[in-house]
């Protein structure tokens, strides 16, 4: 027969699991440094992590973290989802539930891994519309990215400019320079350059790039 202390600490473990809370202490404390900007804040839906069903949660991005309430008069968050060490993937919609926008934060994000704190469980949201979902990606991505030179639209042009000061003097953003580049390469060539939009897909792929901190090349 067990023990009430092993039956408590059972229940408590169980209980932990799906409230989709971590097993053993937290990389940082669950309290918001205040002083901390609210980079953006809204309802969204998070799965818990054994029931597979939705709640809704006032989020918070505040710092390198996302906060989440019951409401929003709420001050003390119920918990939070570290953003170092992690990633943000927009995940495809299921035309079998049609309605569904859905994002995921996950394990594998910028700079030296090995050196940063890494949450080592998934979190799955959903948002109210298209439009909501990508503004939350880029805002998440922004912060986690903007550290090592990603994140860099939606994000302040002095920032972009400081973080590139580490490759030497310039009088624009690397973004800016490859592009004016490539007018003058291939600007008398290139047909079309200024009255015809490029591909919304291929330029959804190369703002991604850029904002993960890569420097993708333009071929065309």
């Amino acid at each position: 027969m067990l023990s009430p202390k092993i039956r408590q600490a059972r229940r408590a473990r169980s209980k932990s699991l799906v409230m989709g809370e971590q097993s053993g202490p937290p990389a940082r404390p669950a309290s918001p440094n205040l002083s901390d900007r609210a980079l953006k804040s809204g309802w969204l839906k998070k799965q818990r992590s054994i029931m597979k069903n939705w709640q809704q949660r006032w989020f918070v991005l505040r710092g390198d973290q996302l906060f989440y309430y019951k409401d929003e008069e709420e001050t003390k968050p119920q918990g939070f989802i570290p953003l170092q060490g992690n990633q943000v993937t927009e995940l495809l919609p299921n035309p079998e539930e049609p309605g569904k926008h859905l994002f995921e934060i996950a394990p594998g994000g910028a700079g030296d891994r090995e050196k940063m704190p890494v949450n080592h469980e998934a979190f799955l949201l959903m948002a109210n519309s298209q439009n909501d979902m990508e503004d939350w990606v880029k805002a998440i991505r922004r912060v986690i990215w903007a550290p090592f030179g990603g994140g860099i639209f939606g994000q302040r042009l002095e920032d972009t400019v400081q973080y590139e000061r580490k490759y030497g003097h310039r009088l624009a953003p690397l973004l800016v320079e490859q592009c004016v580049d490539f007018i003058r390469e291939r600007g008398l060539t290139e047909e079309g350059l200024f009255r015809m939009p490029g591909q919304a897909n291929l330029v959804k792929d190369l703002q991604d790039s850029f904002d993960c901190g890569e420097k993708p090349l333009f071929d065309r």
